[in-house]
């Protein structure tokens, strides 16, 4: 990995910076260059909100993600909008909630239950941006996971610290639980 090239999206108030932040924090812990950046609309909480952060192994002359490696999307207005001009190589992390557009090439994209799994197994629809990050660097080995923890206990409030570790450990496993029930529904309709 050279450069990795992330674009977080969704709505203010979903904690989008918020993640941005904890991967760049978790990628300096790894001795790895970043730098972070986000955007929202004036509505702030409830409006698009837009948040990048560039991880790589050698200093970085541009801060700006101009060729995402990674679309993260949670909702679908985010997910139609950031879209429209990405590279083919791009892939597609969205929340399996969201309607992907026709134009997307469905290879490319990873669809998990992200939101959902927030609110019915933690129980705090907050900790979505937790669960994205742990899903977000199990498909793309950015940073071992014990450093990712140490970056998410910096950032997240006092008091929260359980809850936040258990959001963690959902996104960290999200992908592989659910390539285990496909797994699963195949073996079954065989």
């Amino acid at each position: 990995m050279s450069k990795t090239e992330l674009r977080l999206t969704g709505s203010g108030g979903q904690g989008v910076i918020l993640a941005t932040v904890i991967l760049a924090e978790a990628a300096v812990l790894a001795g790895k260059y970043t730098a972070q950046s986000q955007s929202y609309g004036p509505e702030a909480r409830g409006g698009s909100c837009k948040a990048e952060v560039l991880i790589s192994e050698e200093p970085i002359a541009f801060t700006k993600v101009q060729n995402p490696t990674l679309l993260m999307a949670l909702t679908q207005k985010s997910l139609e909008q950031y879209t429209k001009k990405l590279p083919d190589s791009c892939r597609i992390l969205m929340d399996d909630s969201l309607v992907l557009p026709e134009n997307i090439d469905r290879s490319r994209v990873t669809a998990l239950p992200i939101l959902r799994t927030a609110k019915e197994e933690i129980k705090k629809a907050m900790t979505a941006n937790i669960i994205a990050v742990g899903a977000i660097n199990s498909i793309l080995h950015l940073v071992p996971d014990d450093v990712l923890r140490s970056a998410v206990m910096m950032h997240v409030p006092k008091g929260t610290e359980a809850l936040n570790a258990k959001a963690l450990e959902c996104g960290l496993n999200l992908l592989e639980r659910q390539q285990e029930t496909k797994e699963g529904a195949e073996r079954e309709d065989s």
